[in-house]
């Protein structure tokens, strides 16, 4: 099975930048869409964006304007550039297909606090 590892997390200040890496081991092309994914304490895991094999994009509202999410030129690596970030981003990371079909990974945590 392929296997996903986050990265690039840690503790940023409000409104600074922070950027998150996916790498698969495995390939991930037969996968159309992968996803980056979210976990607040006490909360549900949310999707925050998605980009597609074509390189077509989606954000969840909240993020939409502050984080884009692209893929490396190998397309075994997926990237989050967090903009402007609020301390209601703070949660554990994670990437996933959308819909999520892979096994999860630990998640790289991102803590926004000033």
């Amino acid at each position: 099975q392929v296997q996903l590892v986050e990265s690039g997390g840690g503790l940023v200040q409000p409104g600074g930048s922070l950027r998150l890496s996916c790498a698969a081991v495995g390939s991930i092309l037969s996968i159309n869409a992968m996803g980056w994914y979210r976990q607040a304490p006490g909360k549900q895991r949310e999707l925050v964006a998605t980009i597609t094999r074509g390189g077509n994009t989606k954000y969840a509202d909240s993020v939409k304007g502050r984080f884009t999410v692209s893929r490396g030129n190998a397309k075994n690596t997926v990237y989050l550039q967090m903009n402007s970030v609020k301390p209601e981003d703070t949660a554990v990371y994670y990437c996933n297909g959308d819909p999520p079909r892979l096994g999860w990974g630990k998640g790289t945590l991102v803590t926004v606090s000033s």
